[in-house]
């Protein structure tokens, strides 16, 4: 079946042209406009061939595959008479194009294939989190491999590159963006919780670490109230930072509520600005250095003191946290592992074993493939392993394992086996954004080869767990019907 003829018999199955508002490629699906969802049939959409998946959610979700999605979609959308791209509402619009802009919004898109069934309070308050964090990846995955380059060109030459222009130039701005970070993290969680951005900026200056008054006063002179501590700049770092965007964008909103339109051009910012400022201080700032101080022990007990028992936890249960959207928990804490001013000098120790767990799933996808009879089974799992082994695991685990159940299970124990020797052999990530053999990009220099042992390990454990346990051919059957 061509791609033509694919798209000819997507949109028989969703009720034909007339009933098709929109139809918008991302990464990897089509996102479609329905007028009448009960003239779409999902049984027979699922049983297309080169379908991996239907998802109902805002839109309907007809899962392709990257690269796939966008031979499939022009010939859709030339059938529809609907633009490419296009849609009656252009709320819809704008949403769904966010998704296609960076591969960044991979790990946004899997938590929303699983946003029907676990769209709960608490996966909602996590999305909010990741979203302050989340556009931030590309700076800090550009900033990290500076820093890591740098740190390379520094060791092999002895620094004879610190006095040229050029290296200098990059080597700032690599630093540059960790300095500045809080007020980012400000800006954005201000933004997100419908304030102003700007304003959250300017709470997060509180949190950089370094005076900018540009007074002489040492801050050792000035005392806190209550009790009467030497006050202390930066406190809390980038979780302060965090928590006076959201209080910053709280105190505005409420402050607006009740402000006369005359004056509120002037003094409800002014207002959020110090009352918050004065608040953050007393409060939110010892807030969040607790926070911070809990995540790095909570982090050191599993890391050192578990140890491969740790890391065999980590890689085999993440996947599952990924399945209902609680993985997004972890982001603020990739950037404050990434940090070149925390404890861990910006080698995040935690990502490289939690990416043994899409190696887990390649295994099993081998498994599986090599094990099964079912033709088309077989063939949806070829088209989506070589996405997974660079790092790209959303068709592996959303349209073959995750469905299957016990395929899912054995690959999460697999990739628990990678996970231990990532742990032994204390792998670490000078930045992040990328998996797979894409990671081999962001371990620190000198480690690659060992990652690469990591993965291999994780892919075997993955594809022997899945081989003697994880193959229910009934259940592939029922699943995917040839």
């Amino acid at each position: 079946m061509n791609n033509k003829d694919i798209a000819n018999e997507i949109l028989k199955n969703v009720g034909g042209k007339e009933n098709v508002t929109a139809n918008v490629a991302c990464m990897t699906r089509l996102r479609l406009g329905i007028k009448d969802n009960d003239k779409v049939n999902i049984d027979a959409l699922k049983r297309i061939d080169g379908v991996l998946a239907v998802v109902q959610a805002d839109t309907l979700q007809v899962v392709l595959g990257p690269g796939k999605v966008n031979k499939i979609a022009e010939p859709f959308a030339d059938l529809t008479g609907v633009a490419l791209g296009s849609d009656s509402d252009e709320g819809d619009v704008a949403e769904d194009s966010k998704h296609g802009e960076d591969v960044k919004d991979i790990a946004k898109e899997n938590k929303k294939v699983n946003k029907a069934k676990h769209d709960k309070p608490l996966q909602r308050g996590l999305q909010h989190i990741a979203n302050v964090f989340i556009p931030l990846l590309p700076g800090i995955i550009a900033a990290g491999l500076i820093n890591g380059l740098a740190n390379v060109i520094d060791y092999q030459t002895g620094q004879a590159f610190v006095t040229d222009w050029w290296y200098m130039t990059i080597k700032t701005l690599g630093w540059g963006l960790f300095t500045f970070l809080p007020i980012f993290v400000g800006m954005n969680a201000a933004r997100e919780f419908k304030g102003s951005a700007i304003l959250g900026g300017i709470g997060g200056t509180l949190c950089l670490g370094v005076t900018v008054t540009g007074s002489p006063l040492s801050s050792q002179a000035i005392s806190m109230p209550f009790t009467h501590a030497p006050f202390t700049v930066g406190v809390g770092g980038l979780i302060t930072a965090l928590l006076m965007g959201i209080f910053f964008a709280f105190l505005e909103r409420n402050f607006r509520k009740i402000m006369p339109s005359v004056l509120d051009t002037f003094f409800t910012p002014l207002l959020t600005v110090i009352v918050g400022s004065l608040i953050a201080v007393v409060f939110l700032q010892p807030a969040g250095a607790w926070l911070t101080t809990a995540i790095y022990l909570v982090m050191d007990f599993v890391y050192t003191k578990l140890s491969v028992f740790g890391g065999f936890i980590l890689s085999s249960t993440f996947l599952a946290l990924v399945s209902v959207g609680l993985h997004q928990a972890l982001t603020p804490i990739h950037v404050l592992l990434n940090d070149p001013a925390g404890p861990t000098h910006g080698i995040n120790y935690l990502l490289p074993i939690l990416m043994m767990a899409g190696g887990g799933q390649v295994g099993a996808g081998f498994a599986l493939y090599f094990k099964s009879k079912n033709k088309r089974f077989r063939k949806m799992v070829m088209s989506s392993i070589p996405v997974a082994i660079l790092g790209v695991g959303e068709p592996l685990m959303y349209a073959v394992t995750l469905p299957l159940g016990r395929a899912f299970i054995t690959a999460s124990i697999g990739a628990g086996f990678g996970g231990i020797v990532a742990s032994l052999f204390h792998l670490g990530a000078v930045s992040q954004g990328v998996s797979g053999l894409f990671g081999l990009l962001i371990m620190q220099p000198g480690q690659q080869l060992t990652y690469l042992l990591a993965l291999l390990v994780a892919y075997t454990g993955g594809f022997i767990v899945t081989w003697f346990f994880g193959v229910d051919e009934n259940r592939i059957d029922e699943i995917y019907p040839e």
